[in-house]
């Protein structure tokens, strides 16, 4: 009888009658849980799902897209000590009861302390901070683009410094939030617009001091990305001097406040002209020397004996004329009485040498028909006739005999 009596609940019955009852606790509609973050993933949804476990239990989370967008600052990790606060309730469909986190902070250290040290590790690793790709700062620039708050001191200031410091440089304000959610995505789209139409040679970004909340825009990785992605030098200007922020790693170069901003982008025209006197005084002294050194050379060069007596240095040379010739003269005496003497001498020899001298002397030459000279007798046959040359004139003869043994008596 007491059966018929008991209530029977479908599962699904069951599941929201526990629903209704866990909601109806005060307690557990605005908890804060305390736990390490564990299987922790990111839906395509945008959903967060995770378990927040300590030493003896475990508790399964979820963190709707809306909540995560407009509270979680830092990236969630497995392992991460954290904070959880929202509300226990059942979800029907399983009958787990689970906690809805409506917002997360890290345990120890503040979300925005977590998500800039997340963002500058992440953005390290992609090359961001790479000092190679920063670029130099022109020395002398044309324009300079100024992307700030019109509002804030820090713009003044910086329109100040640059007209007094260098009043060649033309200063274009491209006026923009530095403070809230609208604020990233004005500051990228100006960097941007400067680079596609080319506004200025030096960008200026940046706001005066306050606190990590008020700085944070300049945190943000859309803007980070946009100042490594610009082709004009970006000096990154905010805060005070402890203030650092991921557009000071990013940027072509760091000022720590507006104001050095200002005067990092250009020369200061007193030091500049202090230098132009220094460098003048420099010319001036150098070419006064100069001008004494020409003065001496050309006295010196007065009292030479070429200027003083023009036709002595002709009168020299006339003698070194002189003294040439006749050396050549000589010289040319010697040559030819050594080639007359040595002429005589050959000529002697080439007498001594020659055959008519011989014939002088009684002997003759004897010569075939054809002019071959005879040397044996055995060269002329009985009835040839040959030609005897004699010291003067010559005959004609006919071989009659021949004597072929010779005679040397």
């Amino acid at each position: 009888m007491e059966e018929q009596q008991r209530m029977i609940f479908s599962v699904s019955e069951a599941n929201n009658f526990i629903k209704a009852l866990l909601d109806q606790v005060p307690q557990l509609q605005d908890i804060a849980v305390r736990g390490e973050i564990s299987n922790y993933k990111l839906y395509p949804s945008g959903h967060h799902y995770f378990s927040l476990k300590d030493a003896e239990g475990a508790m399964r989370c979820v963190m709707f897209k809306g909540n995560a967008a407009a509270h979680l600052r830092f990236r969630p990790e497995n392992g991460m000590k954290v904070i959880a606060f929202g509300r226990v309730s059942v979800f029907p469909r399983d009958g787990a009861y689970q906690l809805y986190v409506t917002q997360l902070s890290a345990e120890g250290v503040g979300d925005l302390h977590v998500a800039f040290e997340q963002l500058r590790d992440k953005l390290y690793k992609e090359g961001l901070f790479d000092p190679t790709h920063k670029k130099p700062l022109p020395r002398y620039p044309g324009t300079i683009a100024i992307i700030t708050s019109s509002a804030g001191a820090a713009v003044h200031d910086m329109i100040r410094i640059l007209g007094a410091r260098w009043p060649l440089t033309k200063v274009k304000l491209l006026p923009v939030r530095v403070q809230g959610a609208e604020a990233p995505p004005e500051i990228v789209g100006a960097l941007r617009y400067a680079n596609r139409y080319r506004v200025a040679d030096v960008i200026i970004t940046g706001r005066g001091g306050g606190s990590i909340e008020d700085l944070w825009a300049f945190n943000d990785e859309r803007v980070a990305r946009a100042i490594y992605d610009s082709e004009i030098p970006v000096i990154s200007a905010v805060g005070h001097e402890p203030d650092v922020t991921i557009a000071d790693y990013v940027a072509d170069a760091r000022a720590s406040t507006p104001s050095n901003a200002a005067e990092i982008a250009v020369p200061d025209q007193k030091e500049l002209r202090r230098r132009l006197d220094v460098l003048g005084a420099r010319v001036e002294q150098s070419e006064r020397a100069r001008v004494e050194a020409l003065r001496k050379r050309l006295a010196a060069l007065s009292q030479k004996r070429a200027l003083t007596d023009p036709m002595a240095f002709i009168a020299d040379k006339r003698m070194l004329l002189d003294y040439t010739q006749k050396n050549l003269a000589s010289i040319a005496e010697k040559q030819l009485a050594e080639r007359q003497r040595r002429y005589a001498s050959l000529c002697a020899s080439l007498d001594a040498l020659s055959p008519l001298k011989v014939l002088g002397r009684g002997y003759a030459v004897a010569r075939t028909s054809d002019g071959q000279i005879l040397k044996n007798a055995a060269d002329a046959a009985t009835g040839d006739k040959i030609e005897l040359t004699l010291g003067s004139g010559s005959l004609g003869c006919v071989v009659e005999t021949r004597n072929l043994e010779g005679n040397h008596g």
